[in-house]
């Protein structure tokens, strides 16, 4: 499956997979298992019922259990992604990453099976007889030709779909974009002259497809490491090679591609030379697929060609060709008609659908998240984007009606509306939250952000990271000999790093950070040596100066000393946005919601006004990370009931706010109950939200603190932050001892300036 261009150290992968618990899945009830009575169903005696039900009808077995939602990912570990035969046990964390895509796309539990074999016919021979456990199974990283053996085989014995992502995936998807390609560039699929460059499982895979959609066998052309392949060549042919040979006097690719339309490649870097390009016909379409580098890039291809369409398996280049947007959807739609088999047809639905979603226009939702990139349907945007939110609701659809046209759908949809409106709930909306926060950053121009406390070990990795995963430029500031000394206790090399340190007490900016500090300070109570001391010892305040003066784009700390002390030597610098509220707000990222908590930080007990004031900073922060905002003033009192001198205070807020006329929907007093969940609003036919509310502005400091700290303890959720909101410049505060991935994430948001995103 494809990949970026992004790095990590072997440390942090390492890391991520051992903690806090070994491996990226689990399992957990979907019963309650808290009382006797619960056991009692969920086992003996209760079991019996569903058993016998299922010995009566076997397929009851969808009704009772977890059958209709459940796939199988199983390897023999002798094609690891680009590791080659490595053995069944070391594909196993490739398998759980697999389950993990299934789950996060398209809500389906999956579950890693290795089988310790490379025999195919017992590898056949395990997997039919675990079929009746699982909905669908999906064959991985299993080496060709024998990937082509085991798959058709287990077709003919299994009675569920069975798929080999490797071989299909990436051919559903480049057909996808070859719709598009062909479209733009007003050509008939009749006509058009294609060239395989690579003839593994992926390219055979992709070849046959296309045929399928109407390019013509005599205008094709197979290349694989030997050369063409043509009708009667003997070297390193097989039946599955052969049925794709042509009557051709072409030997190279090279000769191949003279004239050609199309070329898929799905071979090795740097095969495909731009003399090789610029020798194909007008607009031609290239889809370079191999990863992690491609045949040829997207650059070497512009230096020879100008009206190309190219493609790659890299999220870093317009139209990526991952998989991603195809297996999660696919079995999605065939598990919910429990289709016996994913057919030919099914994988041409999902191509269409695929292509025919380029086409539509692009929700805002999907544009904040890749800022930079004009995604509208052409030559740059022939494919949707992995994080689309609409994959999970428009492209199953295709693919179950797909079953049901061809019979092998057990369980025909009715209603097909309707099964979309449900797809549409059953996706977790926040999951894509902060990857869409992450490409954003990605897509703009390179921030420099600089992190206080770079002596620290935790802030040097995250350093390390942010500029690893294309995030921006890191700062470290701290003194050269302990920040390198440090890296190398992380297992960095400073050398390679190449991580920009800066000393506050020897910076030839000093005296001009600290005339800047004292013009702020002089009516304040300090004396120019108190000033020269702040920015030759206090990290935060030389840090501060950096951002104020434009040397930084933003800035990091938090991690080695409490949230007041460091939020207090930054407003020493930085002064409040124009009408802005200096505040603190938390993101609970849980199943199905992303709530948005306010004030978390700074005021300890606000006022109705100072509510009012947190209610619009929230809601154009929230507007400026994608939202549509939505307020809910919280209260112990719903709606006056019971009353109180605190609950008043709510009240008069709500008052204040409606006196402004502002852009967003609100409502208040009310319980986080309340305003949550929309079938306790019977009961209050006046109440104003149209959909629950995703900020909450809680009426003290305390209440907010305890409540995200509560969610985050008991588990279930993610939250993130508090951001800090309403500074004239991009400033995050961590807080004492925060992981690395924590300190990643905060200055990420830094990168992303939330105000910037208000503004524009």
């Amino acid at each position: 499956m494809p990949i970026d261009k992004t790095k990590v150290s072997d440390e942090e992968a390492l890391n991520f997979h051992q903690y806090p618990t070994p491996g990226k899945i689990g399992l957990q009830p979907t019963k309650p298992m808290a009382t006797q009575r619960d056991l009692a169903l969920a086992y003996s005696p209760g079991v019996a019922v569903p058993v016998r039900k299922i010995a009566e009808n076997p397929d009851a077995a969808y009704d009772y259990t977890s059958k209709g939602n459940t796939v199988a990912v199983i390897s023999n570990g002798t094609a690891i992604l680009g590791l080659g035969n490595l053995g069944a046990l070391a594909s196993k964390p490739v398998m759980e990453g697999k389950a993990v895509l299934f789950k996060r796309f398209a809500d389906i539990d999956s579950f890693d099976i290795e089988v310790a074999t490379q025999d195919p016919d017992e590898f056949i021979t395990v997997v039919k007889n675990i079929t009746a456990s699982f909905g669908g199974i999906n064959l991985e990283d299993i080496k060709s030709p024998e990937c082509f053996i085991i798959e058709s085989a287990l077709q003919d014995l299994a009675d569920i779909p069975v798929f080999h992502d490797d071989q299909h995936g990436t051919a559903i998807i480049a057909a996808a974009g070859l719709i598009n390609a062909l479209e733009i560039t007003g050509r008939r699929i009749e006509d058009t002259k294609v060239v395989l460059c690579g003839a593994g499982a992926a390219g055979l895979s992709s070849i046959g497809l296309i045929k399928a959609m109407g390019v013509k066998p005599e205008n094709t052309t197979v290349v694989d490491i030997h050369g063409v392949v043509y009708k009667g060549r003997t070297v390193e042919m097989d039946q599955w090679k052969s049925v794709h040979a042509t009557d051709t006097d072409k030997r190279t690719l090279a000769e191949a591609m003279v004239g050609a339309d199309v070329v898929l490649g799905l071979s090795a870097k740097g095969v495909i030379t731009p003399e090789m390009v610029a020798t194909m016909a007008p607009q031609p379409i290239i889809f370079a697929m191999a990863n992690p580098d491609p045949e040829i890039t997207p650059e070497d291809v512009a230096k020879v060609r100008d009206d190309a369409i190219v493609a790659t398996g890299r999220s870093d280049y317009p139209n990526q060709v991952n998989n991603v947007l195809g297996f999660p959807y696919i079995f999605r739609g065939a598990l919910d008609v429990r289709a016996r088999r994913v057919n030919h047809e099914m994988k041409l639905a999902a191509a269409m659908a695929l292509a025919q979603l380029a086409r539509e226009d692009v929700p805002d939702e999907v544009a904040a998240a890749y800022q930079g990139r004009h995604l509208k349907f052409g030559k740059d945007y022939i494919i949707p984007t992995p994080f689309d939110p609409r994959l999970i609701w428009y492209i199953p659809p295709f693919v179950a009606q797909a079953a049901m046209d061809t019979g092998v759908a057990r369980k025909p949809i009715e209603d097909m509306d309707s099964y979309r409106k449900t797809l549409e709930k059953r996706l977790d909306p926040s999951a894509g939250f902060l990857q869409n926060i992450t490409a954003t950053v990605r897509s703009r121009p390179s921030k420099r952000i600089v992190f206080a406390e770079g002596e620290d070990i935790s802030v040097i990795r995250a350093a390390h990271a942010f500029k690893a995963q294309g995030l921006g430029t890191p700062i470290l500031c701290g003194r050269e000999n302990l920040v390198t000394a440090n890296m190398r206790a992380a297992g960095l090399d400073p050398a390679e790093e190449d991580i920009e340190i800066v000393n506050a007490r020897l910076s030839h900016r000093n005296s001009a950070y600290s005339q800047l500090l004292y013009s702020r300070l002089q009516r304040k109570g300090f004396l120019k040596r108190d000033v020269d001391r702040l920015i030759n010892q206090d990290r935060n305040s030389f840090a501060a100066a950096m951002v104020l003066s434009g040397h930084a784009d933003g800035m990091v700390t938090g991690v080695t000393r409490s949230f007041d002390q460091a939020f207090e030597e930054v407003l020493r610098v930085v002064d409040p946005a124009p009408g802005g509220r200096v505040m603190g707000m938390s993101i609970v990222l849980a199943r199905g919601k992303t709530v948005f908590i306010a004030d978390t930080t700074v005021a300890e007990l606000p006022d109705p006004e100072e509510l009012v004031e947190i209610a619009v900073e929230a809601a154009m922060a929230v507007r400026g990370m994608g939202h549509t905002p939505r307020v809910a003033f919280m209260s112990y009192s719903t709606f006056g009931n019971p009353a109180g001198e605190r609950s008043d205070r709510v009240a008069k807020a709500v008052e204040l706010l409606e006196q402004r006329g502002v852009d967003f929907e609100f409502e208040g007093e009310m319980p986080p109950d309340v305003a949550l969940d929309p079938t306790l609003w019977a009961n209050y036919p006046f109440q104003r939200l149209t959909a629950p509310a995703n900020i909450l502005v809680m009426p003290a400091i305390h209440s907010a603190s305890i409540s995200t700290k509560l969610v985050q303890a008991l588990g279930g959720a993610t939250v993130v932050g508090p951001l800090l909101l309403g500074l004239s410049k991009p400033v995050q505060i961590c807080q004492l001892s925060d992981s690395v991935t924590k300190i990643l994430t905060m200055a990420t948001f830094a990168a992303y300036d939330i105000r910037a995103n208000i503004n524009n």
